[in-house]
């Protein structure tokens, strides 16, 4: 029952998005590199991916991401870059892990912090992890075929 984006950049009903949707992330920048270590339960090196907001009016962060360096994890890597630039993975608010108000948080879309401890820890093994963050990138307007589209990374 999909009426299009109409009205507005997000289907009412299916909730897919139409056009380019930007959100509020502060200004902030994106890193990464290749590190030699590995996320348990792949036997290849660890893109590390880094996250700088300084404060400006709000509190700043700095947060470390990690994802395999395969094949589905240069796929991720080139559409988390692709919502960073679209101001989608972070926003000020209120912090949920320690309450503080007026900072940089994430916006939705799940990164592994940790290379291993499993998903108590926000970290690898986690056999679902690839579909669940495409799922969260989708909702924000992030899909696979943007990787070809945009030239990224």
């Amino acid at each position: 029952n999909c009426i299009g984006g109409k009205d507005s950049l997000k289907c009412p009903n299916c909730y897919r998005i139409y056009g380019i949707f930007k959100g509020d992330q502060p200004d902030g920048t994106f890193q990464h590199r290749l590190s030699n270590s590995q996320c348990s339960g792949y036997n290849c090196k660890t893109i590390e991916i880094g996250y700088r907001f300084p404060n400006r009016g709000y509190q700043g962060t700095s947060r470390t991401a990690y994802l395999p360096n395969n094949d589905e994890g240069n796929r991720v890597l080139r559409m988390l870059k692709i919502a960073f630039d679209r101001r989608l993975l972070f926003t000020v608010g209120t912090s949920v892990t320690t309450g503080q108000t007026n900072c940089v948080v994430w916006n939705g879309i799940h990164h592994k912090t940790s290379q291993s401890g499993g998903t108590s820890s926000w970290g690898y093994p986690d056999p679902t992890y690839f579909s669940r963050v495409k799922e969260e990138l989708a909702v924000k307007g992030v899909y696979e075929i943007d990787i070809h589209l945009a030239k990224v990374i």
